[in-house]
């Protein structure tokens, strides 16, 4: 597969693997896979564009809506109803007018309906836990919900289970997805295109994620009952076919934009964290390449033509330790409209990050404290302007999610061991509504 580029010139001709590359700065030599074969695939230009202006804390006015929960990890609408995850418990069922429109909510106002012990040998090791939650498309004539947890059925796994709330059973959709205490991935969202899009983790052991036969850092796009979504990419004989993009250490956070474009957020290795785009067959590169040109310890996108560039990569000295991310694309924060925004854990912070095809194009870089990211070595397709908003002010942020009003609805991850200072506090953890102010 042939990335798309306008700025990009490669440094080397032909198919360059790591072994032809030398000892790649003293680390243990890791073979690249191959790109995946995705016919017909082209990307073309967005046809929307990001509100003018520089988007701002003061955009909004921001409510807790629910206060005191235990480690919140994903959040999602559907129809009348809002599903919560909590990482050390199960599944929470919300009202989503009193979502809307309440203020300080009980977490027992929102009805458990799959508790951790109704979850089939799971288990709570380090960052696994219960983690993504997703409705079918169809929800509530469809009243299915999904789940990604960590199971340990004599070893630490990830499953994803489809849960039918009228025959309150459960199925399984993916099974077997390498897990560890640490880098389970575990974000899911149904795309555009109906399928389910699962993000999964290097699982401690980075070599999986060059192995296009295990589901380890990975995007894996299944249909509702698990089965390989027709049009993925071919990586190969003995490749997993459920496999739409590999190369990935720690993915957290994927949201699609109006056009269908999917966007990927990921956690580097001592910082190094990342944006993509996620192409179909796409190999970002991990654990070889990770930096540009300049970095100490791993290789540079530029020197491999079969690696996809991040949009953006905050490089060895910044960290923004990314999770949950949404497309805000909706007018109801008209400032915050099309742009993505990804919440951080160890930067305390939220990122407007805006995405033009050029900066020239949009004037969302011209002033406050925005980071423009346009090296030579990153994804050309798009520029990043990113914007931080509200550091330190909720601590550790897990995940946004974007409501059927259009308000913005954040959540804490104070909870998780890994807080200091003044967090948590005594209201954590809370989901934060962000409303036009």
């Amino acid at each position: 597969m042939d990335r798309p580029s306008r700025r990009r010139v490669l440094q080397t001709a032909g198919t360059v693997s790591i072994l032809a590359a030398g000892c790649l700065r003293g680390r243990t030599q890791t073979e690249l896979a191959e790109p995946g074969d995705a016919p017909g695939y082209e990307w073309s230009e967005p046809d929307w564009e990001p509100a003018g202006g520089v988007p701002a804390e003061a955009d909004v006015e921001p409510t807790t809506v629910v206060s005191g929960l235990e480690i919140p990890w994903d959040l999602t609408f559907a129809g009348a109803d809002a599903f919560l995850t909590e990482r050390d418990g199960g599944v929470r069922r919300f009202d989503g007018a009193a979502m809307r429109e309440e203020t300080e909510l009980e977490p027992s106002v929102g009805e458990t309906i799959l508790a951790a012990e109704d979850l089939p040998d799971r288990s709570a090791p380090g960052e696994g836990g219960t983690l993504g939650v997703a409705a079918h498309p169809s929800y509530p004539d469809e009243p299915s919900l999904f789940v990604y947890y960590t199971v340990d059925a004599g070893e630490i796994e990830n499953r994803v289970v489809r849960y039918d709330l009228e025959r309150e059973d459960l199925s399984p959709v993916v099974e077997e997805i390498p897990g560890a205490a640490i880098h389970n991935g575990g974000r899911i969202e149904f795309g555009p295109d109906g399928n389910l899009w699962v993000t999964t983790g290097d699982a401690e052991t980075p070599s999986q994620t060059q192995d296009s036969e295990s589901l380890a850092g990975a995007i894996l796009r299944v249909t509702p009952n698990g089965d390989a979504a027709p049009g993925n990419p071919d990586f190969g004989d003995g490749s997993d076919p459920r496999t739409y993009s590999l190369g990935h250490r720690n993915p957290q956070g994927i949201d699609f934009g109006p056009d269908g474009t999917a966007f990927a957020a990921e956690h580097g290795p001592t910082s190094r964290d990342e944006v993509s785009i996620v192409d179909p067959g796409g190999n970002y590169g991990w654990d070889v390449v990770r930096g540009g040109p300049d970095d100490p310890e791993y290789g540079a996108y530029g020197e491999y033509d079969r690696v996809t560039p991040p949009l953006l990569n905050t490089g060895p000295e910044t960290t923004w330790a990314p999770s949950g991310i949404t497309f805000a694309d909706g007018d109801a924060i008209p400032n915050w409209q099309n742009r993505l925004f990804a919440c951080g854990l160890a930067s305390q912070t939220l990122y407007a990050v805006t995405l033009t095809v050029s900066r020239e194009s949009s004037s969302a870089g011209d002033g406050g404290d925005g980071i423009v990211y346009d090296q030579s070595w990153l994804d050309d397709r798009l520029t990043a302007i990113a914007h931080p908003l509200f550091e330190g002010e909720y601590g550790r942020l897990r995940h946004i999610e974007q409501g059927p009003d259009g308000a913005l609805y954040l959540l804490t991850s104070n909870r998780d061991g890994r807080a200091g200072g003044e967090f948590p506090r005594a209201a954590d953890d809370r989901i934060v509504r962000l409303e036009q102010s």
